[in-house]
């Protein structure tokens, strides 16, 4: 199979999930659920590619899909746990105000095809490595690429998880996290977001073409420190949570390092 015969096919596929999805938030009123079902859809794509690339090289076709599972399915449940019973999402209610009557139509543009052509694009590695037969070998990039993942992996999840023991205690209401991994960044689950695209890109790196796939993570670091993440996020903490500024002031912004002391 031709490589953008093979993209067709998963960006059809893609949207096709994005469309029953919107169907399914139409029936529950609800466009938030397409944030924790966003990783499954892409675990869904990854596998569509893997059962209709017979041709790619099987280990390393297994080794980028252990990868996106592992990534996706975490951040879904991690999702669904987070919001369960919570509503829809603040920022989708705003958006369902502002448009009214017309959300039901203006929510598949808005939210839902937007999404899909960012999972169009972080596609691009597992596609490129499933497609390619060659090298039939693991080859040291490939090695490269698990402890870097590996790494990525346990800033996001541990970050997560210290992030959710924290504002589950009834004594933390309205206090700062600036312990633990939220010591040596102040988001420690999007650096290791970032560092696990890095890490699928480099499987597909090791095969031949394979480097136009930067195009992945490079979209995902950037709309983490400029779109959907840092920036946003921040933006509502400084005005909202006591002793924020002064934790911006110390403590590294998205790289993990050591806190810097507080000017006089």
């Amino acid at each position: 199979m031709a490589f953008w015969q093979l993209y067709g096919s998963v960006i059809l596929f893609i949207f096709a999930f994005m469309t029953c999805l919107w169907i399914a938030s139409l029936i529950l009123r609800n466009s938030s659920i397409v944030d924790p079902m966003w990783g499954t859809g892409l675990v869904l794509a990854n596998w569509f590619s893997f059962l209709i690339t017979p041709q790619g090289y099987p280990a390393r076709k297994v080794l980028i899909s252990i990868l996106v599972t592992i990534w996706g399915l975490r951040l879904t449940i991690h999702l669904l746990r987070r919001n369960w019973g919570k509503g829809e999402d603040y920022r989708y209610r705003e958006w369902r105000e502002q448009a009214g009557a017309k959300w039901w139509w203006f929510s598949y543009f808005k939210v839902f095809l937007i999404q899909g052509a960012v999972m169009c694009v972080l596609a691009a590695p597992f596609l490129a490595a499933h497609n390619s037969p060659s090298p039939a070998t693991f080859t040291l990039i490939d090695l490269l690429a698990v402890p870097l993942w590996g790494l990525g992996f346990f800033f996001e999840s541990v970050g997560d998880w210290q992030l959710s023991r924290f504002l589950a205690n009834p004594a933390n209401k309205g206090k700062l996290l600036s312990t633990g991994l939220w010591r040596y960044t102040r988001h420690p689950n999007y650096f290791g977001e970032s560092i696990m695209w890095w890490g699928h890109y480099l499987v597909a790196l090791s095969v031949p073409n394979g480097m136009f796939a930067i195009i992945s993570p490079l979209l995902i670091t950037f709309l983490l420190l400029r779109v959907s993440g840092v920036t946003l996020l921040e933006k509502t903490m400084k005005e909202t949570t006591p002793g924020y500024r002064e934790y911006v002031e110390s403590t590294s912004a998205f790289v993990p390092w050591f806190p810097r002391k507080n000017p006089q």
